[in-house]
């Protein structure tokens, strides 16, 4: 299992935005914290299946304990450093991502392997529930009924996140050309599920 101080080597990128924000105590204090808070997740949460903690360690948990760090301590600005990183990482993901589009083929190898990529990332051994859609060719739909980030966000105490990760997505898959991502629900914002529906457009 991976140690918290591994795991938030990765977050650096939310470090930086608290350093710029915060004042150099505070934003020590808040990485203490979140370090604390991560170990004491890890902890509980021991245990979880590997396509479970592919998720949980790698973005729910961490992303929880430093939420909650900064709401300890820079309650004001909590939700916004958050919101702002994780669109911040997520627009830059898709924009090398539309770059890759300009390739020959890549855009229908890429909408081909969400099919596979979906069941094993985003299926029951990694937590969810799905409801996977038979398309016309060109197409992927898919409906998540049950989300891991929904679930143990809102055990750890801040469902709030929960959007942001489904913001994520619209950041990455929204500006992609030749590709249209389409959404109109979130089981983050009070709905029934996550759909999902990304087609080749010409």
């Amino acid at each position: 299992m991976k140690d918290a101080d591994k795991i938030l080597k990765g977050k650096k990128f939310i470090r930086k935005e608290i350093e710029k924000r915060l004042d150099a105590e505070t934003s020590l204090e808040v990485w203490m914290l979140a370090h604390k808070k991560l170990e004491d997740m890890l902890n509980k949460y021991d245990g979880l299946p590997g396509g479970v903690q592919a998720h949980t360690h790698g973005f729910i948990f961490p992303a929880a304990a430093i939420y909650l760090a900064l709401k300890g301590k820079a309650p004001e600005q909590a939700f916004d450093i958050m919101q702002y990183t994780m669109k911040e990482k997520s627009s830059k993901f898709g924009k090398s991502l539309a770059r890759m589009t300009y390739i020959p083929g890549f855009k229908k190898f890429f909408l081909s392997m969400w099919d596979s990529m979906s069941h094993k990332m985003f299926g029951e051994k990694a937590g969810f529930q799905n409801i996977f859609y038979d398309c016309p060719k060109g197409e992927f739909r898919m409906d998540i009924t049950q989300c891991p980030y929904n679930k143990y966000l809102t055990e750890v105490g801040c469902p709030e996140l929960t959007k942001l990760f489904c913001e994520n997505d619209v950041y990455s898959y929204g500006n992609l050309p030749g590709l249209k991502f389409t959404r109109t629900k979130t089981i983050g914002t009070g709905d029934d599920c996550c759909d999902f529906k990304m087609e080749l457009i010409h």
